[in-house]
């Protein structure tokens, strides 16, 4: 029952969407990393719920209190303890799921698994988990930004059949942010939006695709066999609620290819390079010094409005109209999301090649 990520870097996520508070602990953050609480706040606000008409309106500031691992505006090494306190939480609008299944939900499996669950929103399978999730991940921004100089920025490329036309290489964080749907075209952003507002008219929801770009990252990051940096990064962003499949690079329209058009060609250009990127920066799940580039799908949000049939915990037929705040579309705030699990993972693999790095090399042996 681990809520746990990360062997280096590795960050445990707490509490439950009508519980007192949610948070984070991090452990391996290494010391002496400027960091103040505005660093964490700043990712949070992107992810906080009631920051524009397109998301719930449920009304939580979302503010941070960094309980331990930070002193004088400096990490310590020892375990940065975050917690975000439940302000606007209201437990008595759930009762009535107390002994229903919400369709697409987790309420089933958990209570398969556990012969019980918390039924106040979800309790752990509520996305106000990944509170902690995007405070770990601004600590991880703060590493790998002031360290190697590595950026990680992700945005909404499709809602429903609404895509954006952008250059991958080209989208910045000012064109992402300057539009409530994140996405960096406005004339797709301004489509999405009507496509959004009209689902939430009509009681339902949409699905969409992240996708998400790390400039700068280093060669040399990830490990064979098991413990690839593809591999990771797809198990990091499929623990993503709502999240249904990722891709690397090419991903599926890869297989349209044939291997001499997939294959990058290397080239050297100041260093050893690739001419395209089919791969996604990584190549036998190791990151080959280029661009990675992961493509995240999540599904329609599962709380809609309109009615549909379920059954009670005795298997009873009924009838469920869904109540409450929710997101008629999850991919505005999922960006916020992808980007801290993108973070946290290129963060531990990082850490682990510095401890790779510290023997050395062949020419430096005696």
């Amino acid at each position: 029952m681990s809520s746990s990520f990360g062997t280096l870097f590795r960050l445990t996520t707490f509490g439950e969407s009508h519980g007192v508070g949610v948070g984070v602990v991090v452990d391996g953050c290494p010391p002496r990393l400027a960091l103040e609480v505005e660093h964490i706040q700043h990712d949070l606000d992107r992810r906080r719920p009631g920051q524009s008409r397109l998301v719930t309106q449920r009304n939580e500031a979302d503010q941070a209190e960094v309980l331990s691992g930070v002193f004088g505006g400096y990490t310590t090494g020892t375990p940065i303890a975050v917690l975000v306190r439940n302000a606007d939480h209201n437990p008595g609008a759930y009762e009535h799921l107390r002994d229903v299944y919400r369709p697409s939900h987790a309420d089933f499996t958990y209570d398969a698994k556990y012969g019980f669950r918390d039924w106040r929103g979800g309790g752990r399978a509520s996305a106000r988990e990944t509170i902690g999730r995007v405070a770990a991940g601004a600590i991880a921004r703060r590493l790998l930004t002031e360290v190697a100089g590595v950026e990680v920025i992700a945005w909404v490329q499709r809602v429903a059949d609404i895509e954006a036309d952008v250059e991958d290489t080209d989208v910045t964080y000012d064109a992402v942010e300057s539009s409530p749907t994140r996405c960096p075209d406005p004339a797709a952003a301004e489509l999405m939006t009507e496509a959004i507002e009209e689902a939430r008219r009509d009681g339902d929801s949409l699905g969409g695709t992240v996708m998400c770009l790390a400039r700068n990252v280093p060669a040399g990051l990830g490990e064979p066999v098991f413990d690839k940096l593809d591999a990771d990064l797809a198990a990091a962003l499929m623990s993503l609620p709502a999240a249904k499949g990722v891709e690397i690079g090419s991903g599926f329209a890869g297989t349209l290819c044939s291997g001499l058009t997939h294959n990058d060609p290397f080239e050297f250009n100041q260093r050893i390079r690739t001419v395209t990127n089919h791969s996604g920066g990584i190549q036998g799940g190791i990151s080959n010094g280029e661009n990675i580039l992961a493509r995240v799908a999540f599904k329609p949000t599962a709380t809609v409005a309109g009615e549909q049939t379920t059954v009670t915990r005795e298997g009873t037929a009924a009838t469920l109209e869904a109540k409450g705040r929710h997101d008629p579309c999850v991919l505005p705030r999922a960006v916020p999301l992808v980007e801290a699990m993108v973070l946290l993972s290129l963060a531990d693999h990082w850490l682990r090649q510095r401890a790779v790095d510290v023997l050395p090399t062949l020419d430096q042996l005696p």
